[in-house]
């Protein structure tokens, strides 16, 4: 049988089509594998293949992909293209196919939060048929957005479109993601024009074509040849639909029923309100397990231990126990109450409690648990992480730390080694599987907690952190998917003026290349067990990185990587004489140490620092690096001098202009950020500054751009097709221009926040200026809320508030509930698909409600690394859900807002 594709698009010099299939003469699915295409014309590449009948006996699922001259590849989005419905007297197929652009609005309506949740309701009434034999043409086409009872109609030209009658037009049946209908047009005239459109077939009545030109159908009929035509998508609007979510992190939530944290079971209430109040998503920070120390320091959410547990605070114990077991924690009642009153969360005594009823329960319930058919089958799909979790975690607590390489044996990971340790026949079995115990029962309360949110027809969206904790399984188990000579963070910005530093290992991006990235795919698979859609936590570490020398504590220290690197000889072509000790080495001389110490600069002088021939000072050995100036404070009295001195001895070591590129003998350097800010620049001569700065502005705003371009391209296509949830990016702080364009290609809503504007010249960010695809919110859990923002810089509000709101006068001195009602309202009317606030800009809005003092509201602040996350919302959710007249309140805002 002879197969005769023709694609529909338009290429660039140096570009090539190829076509993969689930058989083996198109490659079984394999790109080495791929057949390329033929050039045609301008409009269409084709490809001619010749197979066997009876491999399409069954139907066979086909893509395309677009190579680059540069060896790139794309691959077009979507998995339901399908060679089908072929009789056995047929000799040739010839398809028509439209290239499915990832970037086109309505893939995201095939993402799972929509198929199985958001559209379910709405999804149109037009069933599979059966179909008589006979036909010529196979027409399919999607429409996502139909609402109830509306199905798509073809007409055109000749007596089998009805010569363009809206009164008998062709109905296409659902089948799968598409419309379809086949039909004879043997005694037709070609070329065909044709339209699709809407039809209401519980009223019988024709609704409008859709717009745009006619399409156009060449070739010709006869009963031995089948035209597939997959034409894409109907054109229809497709912005109409426009969805309000609520953010807040799970150990936030408060229960009546809870144990002083919030915990996933939790979630049911928080989805019985969003369901009240009109809202559509609960947004979540990261739930992986980041024990490492049993400490407050492990609240923060976004150094996990595990890229795949689950943390063990969130499991509800009493749901555990059930009847058979309550009495069992019956002592803990008293402790449940206490905590449950306190207004932030304990997490110390929480997860101390927590653990000490887990191995109750585990004595009580361990082996049925283990034997049960559940646990089997949970075990057996997640073996491959939960296996060295649980031996990463005994290890960890009988050696009393996290830190595998201080771990007394077992600091290399040996799978043989772990899988023995872990076996039935271990002396430490019983000890181990106490982890596969926790996990199995989070498992199956998250997962009981996420189908009663689908059936409130409410999504959960989850949190990708960019990193894992250097002291984690992973980097145990799987060294060498990491670098951990270097260190990750962020670039500094208004929030953070030294930079962050997460202290999280960099990644071996070659290595994981070179796996198909297998991790990350196993990632996105373990998070879309339990959400529909998910937020890449710092998107920009996937076109570059911000890396931090593991010597360095403050991520001003930092650069990007990969990043192009000026070269020696560029500083010549600019007439600048290269004084590598000058630019490279911390500039120091009085006039710097008496604006940064003041009255402590001769301290300094004496105790850090030597003359040098330079007529300044270098650092004494042991104090050239800002790990050892943190090492020597680590163990001095917590003064105001000393802080002064240590924060001192940071800013003389970071008051350089280049960091020479490790391994270039010189010859490659990478600026520091900020240069023109620190007191090094500021002492050259203003020839020498000017041409410094041309090339800094090169370097940062100009080189990079096509290369992180590349970067992304290697990396987020493949992760994004390993998913069907629906991929939002946190695209914030220094973006570069090519990451617009990226994410506009693979359909990733990106982030808008509202104090945060993408555009340097915008004081504040105006949500009616969103793109579609985009998620817009008045503040983050790094930001303080309306409220507390409201009181912070008396200017910017009296601006916001005249600007922005388009008041007249002078603004509040508090945030009132209609200012932030006002904020509220301006981010639901927002054209993007998506407005998601805080709960607390939320309950911000009625006097009620909100919370007494806002600045008890916030969650995170950047700039400080010993953050404890512990905020609660003050509320309990049973109340919340009674507050009928705010909730209508609110559902009506949604609703009238369009997003209802």
């Amino acid at each position: 049988m002879k197969l005769q594709f023709y694609l529909k698009f338009h290429t660039a010099f140096g570009q090539s089509l190829w076509i993969s299939g689930a058989i083996d003469e198109l490659g079984n699915d394999d790109p080495s594998s791929a057949l390329p295409m033929e050039y045609l014309n301008d409009e269409f590449w084709q490809c001619t293949v010749h197979i066997k009948k009876k491999n399409l006996e069954e139907p066979v699922l086909y893509k395309y992909y677009l190579k680059n001259k540069d060896g790139e590849v794309i691959w077009e989005w979507g998995k339901d293209r399908v060679i089908s419905a072929i009789n056995k007297d047929v000799s040739e197929v010839q398809l028509t196919d439209t290239w499915n652009h990832a970037g086109e609005y309505e893939n995201v309506f095939y993402t799972a939060p929509f198929q199985q949740v958001l559209l379910k309701r709405h999804r149109s009434v037009a069933k599979e048929k059966e179909w008589k034999k006979g036909y010529t043409h196979i027409f399919r086409v999607k429409a996502p957005l139909l609402k109830k009872n509306e199905t798509v109609i073809l007409s055109g030209t000749g007596t089998t479109l009805g010569e363009w009658s809206s009164d008998k037009p062709v109905l296409l049946s659902k089948k799968d993601n598409w419309y379809e209908t086949r039909l004879d047009l043997s005694d037709e005239s070609f070329p065909v024009a044709y339209k699709y459109g809407v039809y209401d077939s519980k009223k019988k009545e024709f609704i409008a074509y859709e717009s745009g030109n006619n399409r156009l159908l060449y070739g010709n009929a006869s009963g031995k040849k089948i035209n597939i035509l997959h034409d894409g998508f109907v054109h229809l609007p497709n912005t109409t639909w426009k969805g309000a979510g609520v953010a807040i992190p799970v150990f936030s939530l408060r229960s009546k029923k809870s144990f002083g944290v919030g915990e996933f079971t939790d979630i049911k209430l928080l989805a019985d309100w969003a369901s009240k109040a009109g809202l559509k998503l609960i947004q979540l920070l990261p739930v992986n397990d980041t024990t490492a120390t049993y400490t407050v320091s492990d609240s923060y959410p976004y150094a996990a231990i595990s890229a795949f547990a689950l943390h063990p605070i969130y499991i509800n114990i009493f749901s555990l126990a059930g009847k058979n077991y309550s009495s069992k924690l019956r002592y803990l009642k008293k402790e449940q109450i206490l905590l449950n009153q306190k207004s932030e969360l304990d997490y110390e005594q929480v997860m101390r409690l927590k653990l000490e009823a887990l191995k109750i329960l585990y004595r009580e319930m361990g082996e049925e648990t283990l034997s049960s058919a559940g646990f089997l089958d949970f075990f057996d799909k997640n073996k491959h992480w939960l296996l060295p979790y649980a031996a990463f975690c005994f290890l960890r607590d009988n050696n009393g730390t996290a830190s595998f390489e201080k771990w007394a044996s077992f600091k290399e990971y040996n799978k043989k080694e772990i899988e023995k340790l872990c076996s039935h026949h271990s002396s430490d079995y019983s000890e181990i599987a106490f982890h596969y115990f926790i996990q199995f029962h989070l498992h199956c309360q998250l997962e009981e907690t996420v189908l009663y949110a689908h059936k409130k027809g409410v999504v959960l969206k989850g949190d990708l952190p960019i990193g894992v904790s250097k002291n984690s399984c992973e980097t145990w188990a799987a060294p060498e998917k990491f670098d951990r000579n270097g260190q990750v963070g962020a670039p500094p910005d208004d929030f953070a003026i030294k930079g962050q530093n997460w202290e999280f290992p960099a990644y071996n991006w070659a290595q994981m290349q070179q796996k198909g990235f297998s991790w990350w795919k196993q990632r996105f698979g373990q998070m879309s067990y339990y959400f529909d859609a998910f937020r890449i936590d710092h998107i920009l570490g996937f076109f570059r990185i911000w890396y931090i020398p593991i010597h360095a504590v403050e991520g001003i220290m930092g650069h990007f990587v990969p990043a192009i690197p000026v070269h020696i000889s560029e500083f010549g072509e600019k007439g600048i004489w290269f004084d590598y000790h000058r630019y490279c080495r911390p500039f120091i001389n009085d006039s710097v140490l008496s604006e940064i110490f003041g009255e402590l600069s001769e301290k300094v002088k004496s105790d850090f620092l030597n003359r040098n021939d330079s007529n300044g000072y270098d650092l004494i050995a042991g104090f050239c690096t800002q790990r050892c100036v943190e090492q020597y404070f680590s163990d001095k009295e917590d003064t105001e001098e000393n802080k002064r001195l240590k924060q001192g001895l940071y800013d003389l070591i970071s008051n350089v202009i280049l960091f020479e590129q490790e391994g270039s003998q010189g010859q490659q350097f990478h600026f520091r950020i900020l240069m023109d800010k620190n007191l090094s620049y500021r002492s050259l001569v203003p020839f020498e500054q000017e041409k410094l700065r041309q090339l800094y502005v090169n370097y940062f705003f100009q080189r990079q751009d096509d290369f992180w371009f590349k970067e992304a391209m290697h990396k987020l296509p493949q992760l994004k097709a390993a998913t069907n949830m629906l991929v939002c990016g946190e695209d914030l702080g220094m973006v570069p221009h090519c990451v617009p364009e990226v994410m506009e290609q693979l359909g990733i809503l990106s982030l808008e926040i509202q104090r945060m504007p993408k555009n340097s010249n915008a004081e504040f960010f105006n949500p009616e200026q969103a793109h579609y695809l985009s998620v817009v919110t008045p503040s983050t859990h790094d930001m303080s809320t309306i409220r507390g923002w409201w009181e912070e810089d008396r200017g910017k509000t009296q601006r916001f508030f005249n600007q922005l709101l388009g008041q007249v006068g002078e603004a509040p001195f508090y945030c009132e509930p209609w200012i932030n009602r006002a904020v509220v309202l301006q981010h639901l009317y927002s054209p993007a698909m998506w407005s998601i606030f805080q709960l607390q800009d939320i309950l911000g809005m009625s006097e009620t409600l909100r919370r007494e003092n806002p600045h008890e509201e916030r969650i995170n602040v950047p700039a400080n690394n010993k953050n404890h996350w512990i905020y609660r919302m003050h509320l309990y959710l049973e109340d919340l859900i009674k507050a009928k007249e705010f909730n209508d309140e609110l559902k009506g805002f949604v609703t009238h807002c369009g997003r209802g």
